[in-house]
């Protein structure tokens, strides 16, 4: 009997110790380096973003600490993939964006992961629409220019990478225009915009961010912007749907996720430090200056606004007749 007793004791002690240890984990949370995985290249508008948020809360909080891991390829498959995989711990997390948690569940016949299934939504960081982009000696000066020069030929279109808003959202352009484009996918925007501006390329649906500072330089023409009204930071660059295609909307988002299972404590932490990043003056205008628009908000209403993209943009890829093996 005393034997059972001790044991009992033994068992609960066990217990309250292990708790003691969760309590004091969650408590000093983070404790060492979090890493972040962009599926894209460095310098293009999700690292560019991911880096800027990362560093605001650093800059503020020096105990918290990232490493962005760079994992390109497959329009973002290849990194959210070691996402889903990676451990439930707390100390890995991703920047997804449309493309990997909206578009490629249609656009591809097998995925590595399940969009829906396989993360816990933290915090959606930003939205921006798209800039249609040519070199600056192009004959095309306007969507009429474009839709002359893609019915006298195929035009070559680069994107940064197969699934992404600029792939799909060009692909509807092209359809809703009557032309016919070659795609041609890079593994991110830099190398995209390289091309492009190398000649091999004819035109390309990019994010602000990452071409901005190019067609302010001369070296990029800005034919048209992506979203229902123009931008600030392109303010004399029309809209698609007022240069004929009336409705026409194509905007990329960036969201921050973690592997199924993740501990809620590290989800609710990561969420508030960088709802207050993304809340900062500086952050703001920023993001404002490569036309985006800071976004926020809560683990549970990025999970719903998750839903309602892959459906929106599922019917996208439908209409687009794009597909993938």
């Amino acid at each position: 009997m005393k034997s059972q007793k001790h044991a009992f004791r033994l068992a609960v002690c066990a217990a309250l110790a292990l708790c003691a240890t969760a309590a004091s984990a969650q408590a000093n949370y983070p404790s060492q380096p979090i890493k972040v995985v962009v599926p894209f290249p460095p310098a293009g508008g999700t690292d560019v973003l991911t880096r800027l948020v990362a560093n605001e809360v650093t800059l503020q909080d020096n105990r918290w600490t990232f490493i962005v891991d760079n994992k390109p390829g497959a329009g973002g498959n290849i990194g959210m993939d070691a996402v889903a995989k990676a451990k439930k711990d707390g100390y890995t997390f991703g920047t997804g964006q449309t493309a990997n948690l909206a578009i490629n569940p249609t656009l591809y016949t097998k995925m590595p992961f399940d969009a829906l299934k396989d993360f816990e939504p933290v915090v959606l960081l930003a939205s921006q629409p798209l800039v249609l982009v040519v070199r600056a000696d192009s004959p095309i000066k306007n969507l009429a220019d474009l839709k002359t020069q893609g019915q006298a030929k195929q035009l070559t279109m680069a994107s940064a990478g197969t699934g992404t808003v600029g792939h799909v959202g060009g692909e509807m352009f092209a359809k809703r225009a009557g032309i016919k484009v070659m795609h041609v996918p890079y593994k991110g925007a830099g190398p995209a915009t390289t091309d492009l501006l190398g000649g091999q390329t004819d035109i390309y649906f990019a994010t602000p961010s990452s071409v901005i500072s190019m067609v302010k330089a001369g070296k990029l023409r800005a034919v048209a912007v992506t979203s229902l009204k123009r931008i600030d930071v392109l303010p004399s660059v029309p809209t698609v749907a007022e240069s004929g295609y009336p409705g026409f909307v194509a905007e990329d988002w960036k969201a921050v996720v973690a592997p199924a299972g993740t501990p809620p404590d590290a989800i609710n932490k990561m969420n508030q430090v960088m709802n207050a990043a993304l809340a900062r003056p500086e952050v703001v205008a920023r993001l404002k200056d490569e036309g985006s628009v800071a976004r926020g908000g809560t683990p549970a209403e990025l999970g719903a606004f998750l839903k309602t993209e892959n459906t929106r943009w599922g019917a996208a890829v439908k209409e687009s007749g794009a597909k993938l093996d």
